[in-house]
């Protein structure tokens, strides 16, 4: 991964743009395997969309590990290059980079709010 076009990569992401990320390659070496399973399988949410902690622990077939995804999640060393902000919980937006309420969670919803916007102004 070149840290410049990362870079603005990013950049173009938080000015609105829809950026697939799915390209750069991601060393998550230092993960155990179902931590990687679970990023993987989030690289794959679309731009936009969002599923809950449940759907992603069935993708990766572990039915009723749930809170185990939500741990995995609050470890990405990747986070909006691994949208974890795309997975929510079934009752509310659920946490993001490992806290379940305050900055980090707005942070969370402003982020699915400009992607649906994004998407509604095509």
């Amino acid at each position: 991964m070149k840290n410049k076009t990362v870079f603005q990569a990013i950049l173009r992401y938080f000015s609105g743009e829809e950026v697939d990320f799915s390209d750069y390659e991601l060393d998550l070496s230092e993960l155990t395997e179902f931590q990687q399973k679970v990023l993987t399988e989030t690289r794959k949410i679309p731009y936009g969309e969002t599923i809950t902690y449940r759907e992603l622990a069935c993708r990766i077939g572990k039915e009723g590990a749930s809170r185990a995804v939500g741990g995995a999640l609050s470890r990405n060393p990747y986070p909006i290059i691994i949208p974890c902000h795309r997975v929510v919980s079934s009752s509310g937006t659920g946490g993001f980079c490992g806290e379940n309420c305050g900055e980090k969670v707005e942070f969370k919803k402003k982020m699915l709010e400009m992607e649906k916007k994004a998407l509604s102004d095509k």
